[in-house]
């Protein structure tokens, strides 16, 4: 099987709003016949709004709804309480990933019994349009990968050549398409201004197995981002979330010696690294899903201050500093930086603040930005 041919998602349901039935999204999605098309005046399901049980989160995952999106698209990055702010804005086209990643996030952030995509991302290039006249000085790092992955719903909206198409007239901004797909032939291609960054979040393929179900393979991902790099694009690496096992060192040594193999520091725009956390609220959802079949229940995780659990200060001080140093001793040009993580991170392992770490300080410069 070509590890670039990213197959279409497995829909047990697909709802559509009647004022978006004859969108270009909705007529293509239909078109593609992937399960009964029910036109509704009203988003299903919603006496199962709030807290969804274990398999209300599964089956959200095959429940698709198109409709449009009534508030804002664009808003900074809500970061995390007392992490160090690297100037990251997200552009939101839809919520919930097909993928089952066992440590997702949105197992507690969305309560949305299905999945969604926003039919009107023109109303969301508007925004964009407005945002870069009234702050033409801004560089805005851009990411459509917050509620949704970026690209593993691509073939259903071909929303990456429009978006590619508007950053293309804008050079001054980046955009960051963000997945743990392979999904790249929509745009891969097309003409570009050299400010789309395709990145891709990765662990060691031990991970990728037993965690990130559904996931393309890492071989399949670092080649996906040869052929990016190959065709001009900023290629970006997302080592997040770094998982504790017995053999955690071995497996981060193989991963940092893939990418540094097939990716030389001028290939790379940027590689930031996170540890395991989330919220308490989540640790039910994880044993109801996972069972005792996940790494991201194990080891001793402790209460921080953003509220999320985490591994000690010094055991993800200790698997950082093992990373770069691995990176460093490859070349020290790569520029690597820590995602979520409090000034005492910072200085446990760069010894500096990140505006004073010259490979990623430009990331981290104040700059005027919408609240």
């Amino acid at each position: 099987m070509d590890p670039l041919n990213w197959p279409l998602p497995v829909l047990d349901e697909l709802y559509i709003h009647k004022d978006v039935w004859d969108s270009d999204v909705a007529k293509r999605v239909r078109s593609l016949n992937l399960a009964e098309a029910i036109k509704v005046s009203m988003r299903p399901y919603q006496d199962k709004e709030g807290n969804l049980t274990s398999d209300d989160f599964s089956h959200s995952k095959k429940r698709l709804y198109l409709a449009k999106h009534e508030g804002h698209f664009f808003r900074k990055c809500p970061g995390t309480q007392g992490a160090a702010c690297c100037n990251y804005f997200v552009l939101n086209l839809g919520v919930q990933c097909n993928m089952n990643c066992s440590y997702c996030y949105l197992q507690s952030y969305i309560n949305s019994p299905l999945s969604q995509i926003y039919t009107n991302i023109d109303d969301a290039l508007a925004e964009l349009d407005e945002i870069s006249i009234r702050y033409p000085h801004s560089p805005f790092r851009v990411g459509t990968g917050e509620t949704i992955d970026s690209l593993t719903h691509d073939d259903l909206t071909l929303y990456s050549a429009k978006l590619l198409g508007w950053f293309r007239n804008h050079p001054k901004l980046t955009c960051e398409f963000k997945t743990k797909s392979s999904n790249i032939k929509n745009f891969v291609n097309l003409k570009h201004a050299g400010n789309v960054v395709v990145s891709f979040s990765v662990n060691p393929q031990r991970i990728v197995q037993a965690e990130e179900h559904g996931t393309a393979s890492l071989p399949s991902r670092l080649l996906a981002a040869k052929v990016a790099r190959d065709n001009g694009f900023p290629v970006a690496f997302h080592i997040d979330p770094m998982i504790y096992t017995d053999d955690w060192e071995k497996n981060y040594f193989d991963l940092v010696d893939e990418i540094s193999t097939q990716f030389k520091p001028k290939d790379v725009k940027w590689i930031s690294l996170g540890a395991l956390r989330y919220p308490p609220s989540m640790k039910h959802m994880l044993r109801e899903r996972f069972g005792g079949k996940t790494a991201s229940l194990n080891g001793e995780l402790f209460l921080s201050d953003d509220g999320k659990l985490r591994y000690d200060l010094g055991l993800r001080t200790k698997m950082f500093n093992f990373v770069i140093s691995e990176f460093r001793k490859r070349d020290i040009k790569y520029p690597v930086f820590l995602c979520m993580e409090a000034p005492e991170s910072w200085l446990g392992t760069f010894e500096k603040t990140p505006r004073n770490v010259e490979t990623i300080s430009n990331l981290f410069k104040p700059m005027a930005a919408p609240l």
